[in-house]
């Protein structure tokens, strides 16, 4: 079952953005929720992690200016991208996790392009 993001879009370097994910209840429950983006010429990167108790971790480029948050009640994830930098640029994925295990199928993403 492929998980869709959005939310994506053009941005001006300092700008934000909210991206969301919903995620079929076979995979959001008892699960981690984990944003990855994969940029122009790059190999997809994890970039935030939440578990089922709300315990969220960071890649360390995006700690204080990116907050991951999940809502079980909606089977919702979503990435708040504050402070966005060109290097932010990428296509966004959301996935569940079992542990640090990736086990959904990748969707198509959601675009952000961070630029003046």
């Amino acid at each position: 079952v492929q998980l869709q993001a959005c939310g994506g879009g053009l941005v001006q370097p300092g700008g934000s953005l909210r991206l969301s994910c919903a995620v079929p209840e076979s995979l959001f429950s008892g699960n981690n929720l984990g944003w990855y983006r994969q940029a122009p010429g790059k190999q997809r990167e994890w970039v935030a992690r939440i578990t089922t108790f709300g315990l969220a971790l960071y890649v360390d480029g995006v700690k204080g200016r990116f907050s991951i948050s999940r809502d079980n009640a909606k089977n919702m994830v979503y990435l708040q991208m504050n402070s966005l930098k060109p290097e932010d640029t990428a296509i966004y994925y959301c996935n569940a996790l079992s542990g640090i295990r990736v086990i959904g199928y990748w969707g198509q993403g959601t675009e952000v392009t961070v630029s003046s």
